[in-house]
């Protein structure tokens, strides 16, 4: 087998910084550098390297023997990982070794300076080992400094002596044993929270510690191959009572997305700008990040060709954002209605529902068009708002001249399932027809079929679409 060892230290040339919110309009010296990922977070990055990830004291283990080939060999792997670091401005650690005991003392050396021995594990010095820290006093005095003068001692007297778990710790190191880890898992849903430094008293500081949650959220997503389409930010506030009023425990906000995403520049935005709305009920103490909805993620796609690679927000993107920073009642986009009349085949709904803002709905290539399949087979690039009523000329009706019929009629019903107008329209009978006018081309109109409806026999006939 062959294990990996990592840990990360702080920077050294780094100075130390209070870990403070940043005060808005402070120039960038001063802005503190981010707080590490938790150590949740990170075992959640090397899941990406290896299925067999665990935390053994204070070193993440990877065990990769049966991946490393994937990676292009160990020293490639280890190579991507300094270049992938989770942690900025921190330095990652790593070490090999045959089994996980080793690769954690080989690390412990490294930390302090100290080259491994090349005997190993037998000359690797006790101060190393985990199960023998709390002995060392004893065993230095009967002459053990290593783990070989150790191991070397009768088994049943050191049992008795130390107890049993220095002895088997003793065999998995030589092989003799296997090793017993708990294995990472990655959870299904993402819920973490955080202390913040500092209270935070307005939404510029909550989404300066957000932001440590939302980059573990990039991880979690990147790690389950999942695009979030909604997560909830959730803050605990600090007092129970303000000026004489008794306020919640939390406060909360939602921000959805059209599509799934992975995109965290993007859901800072949209979050910024929620918060930005939100007036803080007391100051917070505590922030809590989960996810309300994800779906699989299959990735960005690119193209060849220059003009399908623009580059700033996509539109789903604007529409998000505007609809966050105005209100979800005041962005709308249309959406496709499975019903025949033409009146009734488009209605408007806030772009933030999902789904909404890329037209998914209704099962339509066009919101104004009908289902693929059904309606009519001419429909006209124009709609009318309300349909025009036409005059009828010696039987004939008339738009800016006699109106010769080219196409139809095509018959249309529909509404006749509606109790009353709210439900669904006024009930129809139709025959429609392309129509041509000397004067305004190609029009699209039709005649009431009145008489099994209204019980008259008069004839109406209406302009509902003009051929562009």
């Amino acid at each position: 087998m062959q294990w990996i060892a990592l840990r990360w230290q702080p920077e050294e040339d780094r100075a130390p910084v209070a870990a403070t919110a940043p005060t808005p309009g402070a120039p960038a010296a001063n802005t503190p550098v981010a707080a590490p990922p938790s150590i949740e977070t990170l075992g959640w990055w090397a899941l990406q390297f290896t299925p067999r990830v665990t935390w053994l004291d204070e070193a993440l283990l990877l065990e990769v023997s049966a991946c490393e080939r994937l990676w292009g060999g160990q020293q490639s792997l280890m190579r991507l990982m300094t270049a992938w670091n989770p942690a900025p401005g921190t330095r990652i650690q790593k070490v090999q070794g045959a089994n996980g005991l080793i690769a954690l003392a080989r690390l412990r050396l490294f930390a302090r300076g100290h080259k491994p021995p090349v005997d190993v594990p037998a000359a690797l010095p006790l101060g190393a080992l985990t199960a023998a820290r709390e002995h060392l006093d004893v065993l230095e005095r009967m002459g053990c400094r290593t783990w070989g003068d150790v191991a070397a001692l009768p088994r049943g007297g050191l049992s008795r002596r130390f107890g049993t778990t220095l002895r088997e710790t003793l065999d998995m190191a030589w092989g003799l044993r296997p090793e017993k880890h708990t294995w990472l898992t990655l959870p299904d849903v993402f819920d973490q929270k955080l202390e913040l430094p500092a209270l935070a008293e307005n939404a510029h500081e909550l989404m300066w510690s957000a932001n440590r949650l939302l980059s573990a959220l990039q991880i979690w997503l990147r790690a389950r191959q999942r695009g979030v389409l909604a997560l909830e930010l959730e803050w605990t506030l600090d007092l129970r009572r303000f000026n004489g009023v008794n306020l919640p425990p939390h406060q909360s906000i939602t921000v959805r997305t059209a599509e799934p995403t992975q995109d965290m520049a993007h859901l800072r935005k949209l979050m910024s700008e929620r918060l930005a709305l939100t007036q803080l009920g007391a100051p917070a103490s505590w922030l809590r990040l989960r996810s309300l909805d994800t779906s699989p993620w299959a990735g960005a796609s690119t193209s060849f060709l220059p003009e399908d690679n623009r580059k700033g927000d996509k539109l789903h993107e604007l529409v998000e954002r505007l609809s966050a920073r105005l209100g979800a009642q005041q962005v709308q986009v249309p959406v496709a209605v499975a019903d025949h009349r033409p009146e009734a085949m488009q209605a408007w709904g806030p772009a933030l529902r999902r789904g909404l803002a890329t037209g998914r709905r209704g099962g339509s290539p066009h919101p104004c068009l009908p289902p693929r399949g059904e309606g009519v087979s001419t429909f006209p690039p124009w709609l009318l708002r309300e349909p025009l009523r036409l005059e009828i000329r010696a039987g004939h009706p008339w738009y800016h001249g006699r109106l010769r019929r080219l196409v139809g009629p095509q018959r249309l019903e529909g509404g006749w399932w509606a109790d009353d107008h709210n439900e669904g329209g006024e009930p129809m009978a139709r025959d429609y027809y392309v129509a041509e006018s000397p004067e305004a081309g190609l029009v699209w109109v039709y005649r009431e079929r009145t008489s099994a409806l209204r019980g008259t026999n008069e004839t109406r006939w209406f302009l509902q679409g003009i051929y562009a």
